[in-house]
C-alpha cells in the first residue's frame, strides 16, 4: 500500500501536536476575528439601519462558499503528489491566500463588497482546513485520537480568546485588526509545514463526483456522524450569530457597565468559555481513548450545552450568561475531543480522508448558512431571543440523542 494510506499505528509526539495545534489557533483567528468582531463592526458601520439582515447576509454567503470549499479542496488534497507532500502545500497556501484575502477585506466599504472578500477568505481558509484536519487520520493511531483532538481543541478555543484580544485591545481600529490577523495566519502556519513530515502520494486515485455524496446506505455510520455535528453546530451557530447584538439589545450590557462597550462583554465571556473548554477537552479525550465510549460522551456533551440556552432564554442577564459560558465550555470541551476522535473511526477510506472530512466540515459551516434563515426571523418578530435559545437548546440535544444510530464506533 501506499505509505501515505497507511494506517497509522505509532503515536505522535510533543512536536507533532504543538505545530498541528498552532496551525489550527491560526486557522480559528481567521474564523473568528472576523464572525465575532470584525464584520459585526463593519457591516454596522456601513449598513447601521439594517445590520442584523446585512450581517446575515455576508456571513451566509461566506458560509456557502465555505462548503464547497472545504471538500473540494479536500479531494483535491487527497489526489496530490506534489513532493512537499499531499497536505503542506495545501495548508500553506490555504492561510496566504486567506492572509490577502483579510487584507483586501480591510478596505471594503459596502456590503457587497464586504461579501465578497469574505467569499474569499472562507475560501482559502476552507482549503488549509481540509489539508490540516486530514492530518490526524493520516497519522494518529486511533487509541490517541482522543487525546490528540483534545490538544488541538484547545488552541482553537484560544483563538477565540486571542482574536477578540488583538482586534479589540491590540488593534484600535477593524482595518488594523483584518491586517493583523493577516500577518498571523501564515506565521502560525510555517512550524507544522516545514519540520514535519508529510508522505508523497505516490498513485493518483481517480476522481468521482459520487464520492462527495453522503449515503446513509453505503456508508449509514459516517451519514449519522454528519447528521449529529450538523444539528450540534447549527444549535450553536443560531445563538452565536447575534451575540453581540443580544449583550447590547437584550440584556442591556452598555446600560449595566457605563463606559464599556459590548464587544468587552464578549471579551468576559469568551474568557470564562476558553478556561472552562481547556479544563475539560483534554481529559475527556483521554477519558474517551481510555473507554472507548465516544458515543456516551458525545451524548453528555450535548445535554450540557443546551442548559445555557435554556437558561438564558428564561434569565436574559449578564449573571446568567456568565454562567451559561462557563457550562457551554464544558460540553463543548468534552465534545470537540470526542466528536472528532468518533468522526475519524467512520470515515469511508484512506484514499479520501481530507475529501471525506471536508464533507464532515460541510457540518460545521453549513449551520452558517441555514442559521440565519432560522435565526433572523426570530429574532426579527417570532418571539425574539428567548424562541432562539431555546431552539438552540432543541437542536443541541437532537443532535446529541441521533449520535447513537452510529453502529460501528461504541
Amino acid at each position: 500500500m501506499d505509505a501515505a494510506l497507511a494506517e497509522p499505528v505509532k503515536r505522535v509526539g510533543p512536536w507533532w501536536i504543538a505545530t498541528i495545534s498552532l496551525v489550527n489557533l491560526g486557522l480559528y483567528m481567521g474564523y473568528v476575528a472576523p464572525l465575532q468582531v470584525l464584520l459585526p463592526q463593519q457591516v454596522a458601520q456601513v449598513a447601521p439601519g439594517a445590520k442584523e439582515q446585512a450581517l446575515a447576509w455576508v456571513t451566509g454567503v461566506g458560509a456557502l462558499v465555505a462548503m464547497l470549499a472545504n471538500p473540494i479542496a479536500g479531494a483535491l488534497s487527497d489526489r496530490t503528489t506534489s513532493r512537499y507532500g499531499r497536505r503542506h502545500p495545501w495548508t500553506l497556501a490555504g492561510s496566504l491566500l486567506g492572509g490577502l484575502a483579510l487584507a483586501f477585506l480591510a478596505f471594503q466599504s459596502s456590503v457587497v463588497w464586504i461579501a465578497a472578500g469574505w467569499c474569499l477568505a472562507q475560501a482559502a481558509l476552507n482549503s488549509m482546513q481540509a489539508s490540516m484536519t486530514a492530518g490526524v487520520p493520516d497519522h494518529v493511531p486511533v487509541r490517541q485520537r482522543g487525546e490528540v483532538s483534545g490538544w488541538i481543541g484547545i488552541p482553537q478555543t484560544l483563538g477565540v480568546v486571542l482574536a477578540v484580544v488583538l482586534v479589540t485591545i491590540v488593534a484600535t481600529t477593524t482595518r488594523s485588526g483584518y491586517f493583523l490577523i493577516a500577518a498571523l495566519i501564515p506565521l502560525l502556519v510555517l512550524p507544522f509545514v516545514l519540520t514535519t513530515p508529510d508522505p508523497r502520494l505516490t498513485v493518483r486515485q481517480p476522481f468521482s463526483l459520487k464520492s462527495f455524496w453522503i449515503s446513509p446506505r453505503a456508508h449509514p455510520d459516517f451519514f449519522w456522524a454528519w447528521i449529529t455535528r450538523f444539528l450540534m453546530n447549527l444549535g450553536n451557530a443560531v445563538v452565536m450569530l447575534y451575540l453581540l447584538y443580544f449583550l447590547t439589545d437584550a440584556v442591556g450590557y452598555e446600560r449595566l457597565f457605563p463606559g464599556e462597550q459590548a464587544t468587552d462583554g464578549l471579551l468576559v465571556l469568551i474568557l470564562i468559555y476558553t478556561a472552562f473548554v481547556v479544563s475539560t477537552t483534554v481529559v475527556a479525550g483521554k477519558v474517551s481513548d481510555r473507554l472507548g465510549k465516544r458515543k456516551t460522551l458525545v451524548t453528555v456533551s450535548g445535554v450540557i450545552s443546551s442548559l445555557p440556552a435554556v437558561m438564558l432564554a428564561l434569565w436574559p442577564t449578564w449573571t446568567a450568561v456568565m454562567i451559561g459560558a462557563a457550562v457551554l465550555g464544558i460540553g463543548f470541551g468534552v465534545y470537540m475531543s470526542v466528536d472528532n476522535a468518533l468522526v475519524t473511526q467512520v470515515l469511508p477510506a484512506a484514499d479520501g480522508r481530507a475529501k471525506d472530512l471536508g464533507v464532515i466540515n460541510i457540518a460545521n459551516s453549513g449551520p452558517q448558512v441555514v442559521a440565519p434563515v432560522i435565526a433572523g426571523p426570530i429574532v426579527a418578530g417570532l418571539g425574539g431571543y428567548p424562541v432562539l435559545f431555546l431552539t438552540s437548546a432543541a437542536l443541541a440535544l437532537l443532535g446529541a440523542g441521533l449520535v447513537w444510530k452510529i453502529r460501528g464506533v461504541p
